[in-house]
């Protein structure tokens, strides 16, 4: 323990060198820097014109001229008949689907009808010929029980 303690005392005491040795001038003693913003047509102003090759960056304007922007209109207005040709067909293509759909809809519908009319006579005769056939077998059993 007394090896810990006396390490950590040598430590304060190295740090309080070092910060002694660190510390800020006083407030009085700093020059100001002063203004950074120099006016153009100071004296102490040198301002280089320097020329620039056409494919340098800081050349180009970020205006257009006029031909570019026509092109520019025209290729948007190019792009945009084109969306317009391909969304066309592709209506095309669903309104044709629709009415495949619908055809079949119809053709099926109808053979729905026939078949639930069907069903339904077939019904109706098994209920006559039912009753038929049991006022028969009545009619029978009276016979047959009278002989």
């Amino acid at each position: 323990m007394s090896s810990s303690s006396s390490t950590a005392s040598s430590l304060d005491n190295d740090a309080r060198s070092d910060s002694s040795k660190l510390q800020r001038p006083k407030l009085g003693s700093r020059k100001s820097s002063g203004t950074i913003i120099i006016p153009r047509d100071s004296p102490h102003v040198e301002l280089k014109e320097e020329e620039y090759d056409e494919s340098d960056a800081r050349t180009m304007s970020p205006r257009r001229s006029s031909e570019e922007i026509e092109k520019m209109g025209q290729e948007a207005r190019q792009a945009l008949i084109e969306q317009a040709k391909a969304l066309q067909a592709s209506l095309l293509e669903i309104v044709d689907r629709v009415e495949v759909v619908r055809s079949e809809h119809e053709k099926l519908e109808g053979g729905n009808k026939f078949l639930q009319s069907y069903i339904g006579e077939l019904m109706q005769t098994s209920k006559i010929t039912s009753t038929g056939a049991a006022k028969s077998k009545g009619k029978g059993k009276g016979r047959i029980g009278a002989k």
